[in-house]
């Protein structure tokens, strides 16, 4: 297929994925929310509780982070970095994993992160959400809340994967010849 013809084929491809995007959307808005504790969490400041990270907004994203030992986690991470101003005025933002909060002081530091972050290390708040897997590991993924009064609701969340719609790498990769390959993140290059 020539050029022409391959990139109208893939803009007919990307407008069917908008248009799904559209259908996920509304399906999302019309599923009921799944109420949740008031997890007590640690900082690097003490300890907070899950409420206490919505600050002043009505939604907060919570990204589910395997730590400073996974190298596809920083990576997305990473990317979050550069969006955070974008994304605190929408919504409240936080990283969770479970390293220590001093570790993840350290770490953060040294890739120059800007987003808070908390530390799940002995809660239950990310087996709760569904990111731990059977083998006791944790699992990368999204959980999105919203505050109504004193109720903290989880309405949606999304597990993190390479290829996902979380990280532009892969998508800006996909159009590679080979695409992503046997590429894998590093922590230095």
């Amino acid at each position: 297929m020539n050029y022409t013809d391959t990139s109208k084929k893939l803009a007919d491809y990307r407008q069917q994925i908008a248009d799904v995007r559209a259908k996920m959307r509304e399906v999302q808005a019309a599923a009921e929310p799944q109420e949740v504790e008031d997890y007590k969490l640690a900082a690097a400041d003490g300890s907070v509780r899950l409420s206490e990270l919505f600050g002043k907004k009505d939604d907060l994203i919570v990204i589910h982070n395997m730590g400073a030992s996974c190298a596809y986690c920083t990576l997305w991470a990473d990317g979050y970095n550069g969006i955070y101003p974008h994304l605190a005025d929408r919504a409240a933002f936080v990283v969770s994993s479970p390293d220590p909060p001093a570790a993840q002081k350290k770490f953060a530091a040294s890739r120059g992160w800007r987003f808070p972050m908390v530390s799940h290390q002995d809660t239950s708040f990310a087996a709760d959400m569904g990111y731990r897997s059977g083998d006791g590991g944790w699992m990368p993924g999204i959980s999105v809340f919203r505050r109504e009064g004193k109720r903290i609701l989880r309405v949606a969340d999304t597990p993190l994967h390479p290829g996902d719609d979380y990280c532009a790498l892969w998508h800006m990769f996909d159009m590679l010849r080979g695409g992503p390959g046997d590429w894998a993140p590093r922590f230095k290059y």
